[in-house]
């Protein structure tokens, strides 16, 4: 029963059409459900009843505003008082819409750019077909990988929407310019530039190449950077124009005329940008409704002090699980939402069968932060699954190894005999041997150095581990299964207890649309409900509640 039968709602009053308000649970949730279509609660002889058709009178400072129901013809009758009044929102409305103007978007929604291409080729298309957007997960792959996958992708999605990877890598900044080399020559006109602490020349290169001036004067840059980052002054970087020192750098190097130059002084470094708060990877486990609003205030005034003619989108990603926390984020004015941990549980994703059954069993609890391979000597650390495999441990055993000796050979010999037969599965030597292989042929500038200085040799071997446990992951190499580096963040765990009972909670079920449908529809779900709270109107038991549905009910109910 609704507990405010007495609270009309802005001396509203709804006059029955064809059709009587319906009273029962069912039809109070379809019409709840029912997203593109205006929610009426009534007071109907002592009951709350959804309107259906008819017409909705508001009288507004003694004007009264009449609102015809599209489906049903009002007939003159009694007219019942308005409980609440929530408009349509179909998900296609969440979010800023600028940001889907700019990215030619239906939903804003993004699909997170997961290392080792695990945010696949065929989850990017996927996305972009459904009117969403995903970046390819090029991080930790070759050259070679990367062309391959960008050749699929524009050949599948043509003009859709898409994005690639570009990331931040400190020890190989020749790789970061070659990756941005490939992205210019090849057309990828979007990049979500991640782990950034400092700009780059590669990543301003990227950000104005090919700018110009059009015909009615407005500053236009063909590539678009999505940048996402948890620190204000990482995002203050990206809010601001690009370094002068950069550009001054690419104007020597003629890659940049001084007109373009004095272009690129009067834009942002990023087009938009994402609040990345506790996900799993590279990140600060920052709490999102903490973070979100600083980084939007923060905004403001960038774009105030720098008289930018547009805005700045900004979304939040990190702990986009539940339909909960996607209403959250765009209630507190997340342009978009980013998600990334619950789509490598996705059949789509570019991984193995074993790594996405681990996700489907994680809980909340069930992480914990570890050494980053590509920035193990700085301290950095990523969010991993703990569960089910011994790599946080191992891992951050290796980096407490590395800050007290300097060198392989002071390790005592009780820890080497650990790592030979738990972590390397071989001799300290032999894998300085492989190591050494690998990175003559990657870069052998690393192994040059290493003989030189015995310390960045043992950061070479212990980094071998760190690199190679993400790819055991991915191909599901069965003798390294306790070895394994899943990034993950505690949202997983939220999302398998929402769905837990649902056809959602096999993992063989998931796939990427299906939930990124029920994240938004359940979102907008939400938001009615907390608008008729607002409203002061408690609704039924389970009626503020959003269990996921298959991907064929969500399109009937949004018709």
């Amino acid at each position: 029963m609704i507990d405010a039968l007495q609270n009309t709602w802005h001396n509203g009053s709804w006059t029955q059409g064809d059709s009587p308000p319906q009273t029962d649970a069912e039809g109070l949730q379809n019409a709840l459900y029912s997203l593109s279509r205006p929610f009426v609660l009534v007071d109907w002889n002592g009951q709350p009843a959804a309107a259906k058709g008819g017409s909705l009178t508001i009288e507004l400072s003694g004007n009264r505003k009449d609102f015809g129901a599209p489906r049903d013809s009002a007939v003159s009758g009694v007219r019942y008082p308005v409980l609440a009044f929530t408009p349509s929102l179909p998900p296609e409305n969440m979010g800023d819409p600028e940001f889907k103007k700019r990215y030619n978007l239906r939903y804003a929604y993004v699909g997170g750019a997961m290392a080792n291409g695990i945010t696949s080729t065929a989850m990017v298309e996927a996305m972009g077909k459904a009117g969403m957007m995903g970046f390819y997960g090029a991080a930790g792959l070759t050259l070679a990988e990367v062309e391959k996958a960008i050749d699929e992708v524009q050949r599948k999605l043509g003009d859709s929407p898409y994005g690639f990877n570009l990331i931040h890598s400190p020890g190989d900044l020749d790789l970061e310019d070659a990756l941005t080399g490939l992205y210019i020559k090849q057309g990828i006109r979007k990049v979500c530039a991640s782990a950034y602490l400092n700009l780059t020349p590669a990543l301003v290169r990227y950000r104005v190449s090919g700018i110009y001036q059009d015909g009615r004067g407005n500053i236009v840059c063909p590539n678009q950077v999505v940048a996402k980052v948890s620190r204000e002054e990482v995002a203050q970087r990206f809010f601001s124009p690009p370094p002068e020192k950069f550009l001054m750098q690419l104007l020597e190097e003629k890659t940049l005329t001084r007109e373009q130059v004095d272009l690129a002084r009067h834009i942002p470094m990023a087009d938009s940008l994402t609040a990345e708060a506790d996900s799993g990877g590279h990140t600060d486990n920052r709490p999102a409704i903490s973070l979100l609003p600083t980084l939007i205030a923060l905004r403001n005034e960038m774009v105030k002090t720098h008289l930018y003619p547009q805005s700045i989108p900004v979304g939040l990603g990190g702990g986009i699980g539940t339909p909960q926390a996607a209403a959250a984020a765009f209630s507190m004015g997340a342009a978009y939402i980013l998600t990334g941990s619950v789509n490598q549980a996705c059949v789509e994703a570019g991984t193995s069968e074993a790594v996405r059954r681990l996700l489907a069993e994680a809980r909340q609890a069930d992480v914990a932060m570890a050494p980053a391979a590509d920035m193990f000597e700085m301290g950095v650390k990523v969010q991993v699954l703990k569960r089910g495999t011994m790599f946080a441990q191992r891992a951050a055993k290796l980096y407490e190894l590395y800050t007290s000796h300097d060198r392989l050979e002071d390790i005592p010999e009780k820890h080497r005999i650990q790592l030979e037969r738990d972590v390397f599965k071989c001799s300290l030597d032999d894998e300085w041997q492989q190591t050494k292989a690998f990175f003559l042929q990657r870069d052998p500038r690393q192994v040059d150095r290493a003989e030189q200085d015995p310390r960045h040799k043992m950061a070479l071997v212990f980094r071998s581990y760190l690199g190679q446990s993400s790819r055991w992951a991915t191909t599901g190499r069965p003798d390294r299964k306790m070895d394994y580096q899943i990034w993950c963040g505690p949202t997983m765990g939220a999302f398998n207890a929402w769905v837990l009972g649902s056809f959602l909670e096999k993992p063989e079920n998931r796939d990427t649309i299906t939930i990124a449908m029920n994240l938004l529809f359940g979102a907008c779900i939400l938001t009615r409900a907390n608008w008729m709270r607002c409203q002061g109107v408690a609704l039924p038991p389970n009626m503020d509640a959003y269990s996921p549905l298959p991907l064929n009910a969500i399109v009937k109910y949004m018709q």
